[in-house]
């Protein structure tokens, strides 16, 4: 490996220079460049470096990933052009308008989107025992679940605010009690109404502001602003009390005069364009994002719709994009089985058939990145696919009355509640079988050049519970570790992110924890620990490097929820705590709790091996290095 000041310098030039570069940061294993001009980078260039695992590319950054000494890269990196960004915590990302927006609602739908698509499967469901007379609209089980349901679409401008008021970085509380304000009962009464304040009229559109999505937002953005000038200008003592009064002041009626009125306009603008494209030829429409959508969501893209089909919901209580979207994520999981009968490769075998059960509940990444995308042909087919099942539902216009998760389970939202769309229901599931099934044969007839078995066949022999043959090395021969937390063994293929779930950081597994808690495998030294105390390394007295990345993103919450209990440098022995954690913290952020424990110098030894386990607790063996 080359120093790390060749490496910097390397990587400083092949970005295009400081003069290409606004700002640096990095996390645990990444450089993550805002680049004034991305096509200036050499891509190709850094890829074929051997001190780059990868470049990645999205929202706004150009993300270089070195590994777990990526600190000392990035202070070289410093010492060199003098950047000045020292901290861990991620920056503001660049990139032009429409990587930013992208990055912005991503932001603000990430965290409760689980939650939405909840609760539009419930609503989904209720509309289903309605429609099939299992319940009345007037009995105990439907009002209150249909309250619960229902109660996040309606209110939705106060999740917004909450979300939109970190992303924005100002006050969430101030933010939602101005969401609170354009909801309130006396505003919605309302609707369709023209009051004044002031002698300035006051537009209430015809739905008020109940599952408005744009109004809020920018709202909450103005507010940034307005809440910085006050805390400027209002002496410190004083701020606790008189910045919520002077925000509120201002921007209550700043919010119901001028941001309010045009985020709807904004709104209409966004749904009635959509609805052009749609009139034109809802077959050409359900094609191109049916073929699409996948591609889209690879380069997160697809978070660019999601104002739209609320805009939808919203305005004219149904949205047509979503039906056409559901074939493009089964049609990844039949080229995926196809790739199952395929395939002679017992592991890929294995995956293939766990990521097409996936993709049943809307879950495509495993199915993409560890399956398709690779091969190359099954993916395209896929695509191919989902455009034929896009287009098939754009025909019959199918609508969807609930906005939730794309997958089978979104399927009672499509149940009609109009005459136009009394088969929608019917024919959004043979729309989405023709893709599956497509899916499935254009893999057969296109083929895909088989991974060999070889180290794959080995390692998955290997892998029984006791691991017989790494039992059977002497001592001195193999290094076992032992898990770091207690929770459920993930493959490393399944992990979220395509760094760690590709092996191109080394070899390992991945815990989903039950306790917040992180010890250390074995005995050695902290040679890794970020201040946010989301990624430890330790290099063990027998050399392995061990990274240990909690949950993925983690870093966004620049510390919260995380208490480190060790220093860097330190010596530390097997079963020590180094870091507590509060998993609600994180899962409340929207984040993934899966923890990633890989040999990042794995190329050092003959190989990694796992145990095969279901779960672990901390202490016990989960991992056999072979040296």
């Amino acid at each position: 490996m080359s120093s790390n000041e060749e490496i910097a310098k390397r990587v400083l030039s092949a970005v295009g220079g400081k003069e290409n570069v606004n700002s640096v940061v990095h996390c645990a294993t990444r450089l993550r460049f805002n680049l004034k001009d991305e096509e200036v980078a050499d891509t190709k260039r850094l890829n074929q470096d051997d001190d780059v695992i990868q470049v990645v590319q999205k929202g706004g950054q150009y993300q270089v990933v070195i590994g777990s000494h990526v600190g000392d890269v990035y202070r070289e990196l410093n010492n060199i052009a003098n950047f000045n960004n020292e901290g861990n915590a991620t920056q503001e990302k660049g990139g032009n308008v429409f990587d930013r927006l992208i990055d912005i609602i991503s932001a603000i739908f990430t965290p409760f989107l689980g939650a939405m698509a909840g609760a539009g499967v419930l609503k989904g469901f209720l509309t289903l025992a309605l429609t099939l007379n299992w319940v009345t609209d007037t009995s105990g089980i439907y009002v209150v679940l249909w309250a619960i349901a229902d109660g996040l679409f309606t209110y939705l401008p106060v999740m917004l605010a909450f979300t939109a008021a970190k992303k924005f970085r100002t006050n969430e509380f101030l933010a939602a009690a101005l969401a609170m304000a354009l909801v309130h009962p006396s505003i919605t009464a309302l609707a369709g109404q023209t009051l004044h304040f002031l002698g300035l009229p006051v537009i209430i559109g015809a739905s008020a502001y109940t599952s408005s999505v744009i109004p809020i937002i920018l709202a909450v953005f103005l507010q940034s602003y307005v809440e910085k000038f006050f805390k400027k200008v209002i002496p410190s003592f004083l701020q606790t009390i008189v910045v919520p009064l002077a925000v509120f002041l201002v921007m209550a009626p700043l919010t119901f005069i001028a941001v309010g009125p045009l985020g709807t306009i904004l709104g209409n603008l966004l749904g009635s364009g959509y609805d052009a494209i749609y009139s034109f030829s809802p077959i050409v429409a359900g094609a191109v994002m049916g073929g699409l959508w996948q591609v889209f969501v690879m380069f997160g893209m697809h978070w660019g719709f999601v104002p739209i089909m609320m805009v939808n919901l919203n305005q004219v209580g149904f949205d047509t994009m979503t039906p056409m979207l559901l074939p493009a994520v089964l049609a990844q999981g039949g080229a995926a089985l196809a790739v199952f009968f395929m395939t002679k490769n017992v592991k890929l075998k294995g995956l293939a058939l766990s990521s097409t059960i996936t993709s049943f509940f809307g879950i495509t990444e495993p199915t993409v990145y560890g399956v398709n995308l690779p091969l190359k042909k099954p993916f395209i087919a896929a695509c191919i696919s989902g455009a034929v099942g896009g287009a098939f539902i754009g025909f019959f216009q199918v609508r969807n009355y609930v906005f939730g998760l794309i997958s089978l389970l979104s399927l009672p939202g499509f149940i009609a509640q109009d005459t136009k769309n009394a088969n929608g229901l019917i024919m959004a599931a043979i729309g989405t079988a023709i893709a599956f099934v497509l899916g499935f044969i254009l893999t057969f007839i296109f083929r895909f050049e088989d991974q060999a078995e070889t180290e794959d066949v080995a390692t998955t022999n290997k892998r029984t519970t006791v691991n017989p043959e790494a039992q059977e090395l002497a001592n001195g021969q193999t290094i076992m570790l032992a898990s770091p937390l207690n929770g459920e063994v993930v493959p490393l293929t399944e992990v979220k992110d395509q760094v760690f779930s590709s092996g191109a950081l080394g070899k390992g597994v991945a815990i989903k924890p039950t306790e917040g808690k992180l010890y250390a495998p074995a005995d050695g030294t902290i040679t890794t620990l970020f201040p946010t105390g989301h990624a430890v390394g330790i290099t063990t007295n027998d050399g392995a490097e061990i990274l240990m990345h909690i949950g993925m993103d983690t870093v966004e919450l620049e510390g919260a929820g995380f208490t480190i209990k060790v220093q860097q440098g330190n010596q530390v022995k097997k079963g020590d705590l180094l870091v507590e954690f509060d998993l609600e913290t994180i899962k409340a952020a929207g984040l993934s709790t899966v923890t990633p424990i890989v040999i990042t110098n794995t190329n050092n030894f003959m190989d990694v091996l796992d145990m095969d386990q279901k779960e672990v607790i901390h202490g016990e063996d989960f991992l056999t290095v072979v040296k």
